[in-house]
């Protein structure tokens, strides 16, 4: 293998794994934002409950009022009853009467309705606290790996732009040219043809092309896919990991056609 080929191989290794990198990295702001969201949400359900909860006791309170009025009401009334000078005016403070214990017993039936629903909507109100409280802190704990993984991560990215800009200096140009043409195309710009196809597109390869490739002495691109193509049987290819260095001269002749 020229030394040509075996630099865009290993560029190509420490491009997909930038890119990795720039995704993951782009990506950690992106599921926290998605979490703290939830947690918007989560914290807005708690204080509609709160809010349900508080309108609950507001309203037994109003009631407990109204009905402590209409018992003042029906003391006054029957106070009255005793000064009634006719049937009719007796019959009519008794109906009133019994008006104001309609309206006490459908206060205080009200009252047991809250009463009921005000326990569903307290246990409500804890069970969200306790969630909230649990989730907030798994928040703040994923916030500060997010941050520590993010750190890692562009330290690994700077180091594999510095390794990126070390190789592009030392491919030749023409090779160095033909790969970022061919990589604005397709994010995988070198496949391995070994097994006599190329890797990126299974096309098989035809066998004085392929007879070609094994020489191993010029750049020579898919017919199909038109990616760059290396023979290598004893490198393990696309991982970015070091191929056995083979020097075979000072450059590479690019074949285009």
């Amino acid at each position: 293998m020229t030394r040509d080929l075996e630099l865009v191989a290993k560029l190509q290794g420490v491009d997909l794994r930038a890119a990795d990198l720039q995704k993951e990295i782009a990506a950690l702001p992106k599921h926290i934002a998605v979490i703290e969201k939830t947690l918007e949400s989560h914290q807005r359900k708690l204080e509609a409950d709160r809010a349900l909860t508080a309108a609950n006791q507001k309203e037994r309170k109003q009631l407990d009022l109204d009905s402590k009025v209409h018992e003042q009401k029906i003391s006054k009334l029957r106070d009255q009853m005793m000064s009634a000078k006719t049937n009719e005016q007796y019959r009519a403070f008794q109906h009133e009467i019994e008006f104001c214990q309609d309206a006490i017993r459908k206060c205080e039936d009200r009252v047991l309705e809250l009463m009921l629903e005000s326990e569903r909507l307290e246990q409500n109100v804890k069970a969200a606290e306790e969630q909230l409280k649990a989730e907030r802190e798994t928040v703040e704990q994923e916030k500060v790996q997010a941050r520590d993984r993010t750190a890692v991560d562009k330290k690994k990215l700077d180091e594999l732009l510095a390794e990126r800009k070390q190789l592009q200096a030392d491919l030749n140009a023409e090779v160095y040219n033909a790969y970022e043409r061919i990589r604005k195309r397709n994010s995988v710009a070198v496949a391995d043809a070994t097994d006599g196809r190329c890797s990126a597109c299974q096309i098989e390869l035809r066998p004085q092309f392929f007879q070609e490739l094994r020489k191993r002495d010029r750049l020579l691109l898919c017919e199909n896919c038109r990616r760059i193509l290396v023979y290598n049987p004893a490198a393990v290819f696309d991982t970015g990991a070091d191929a056995p260095h083979t020097p075979s001269g000072s450059g590479s002749r690019v074949d285009m056609s």
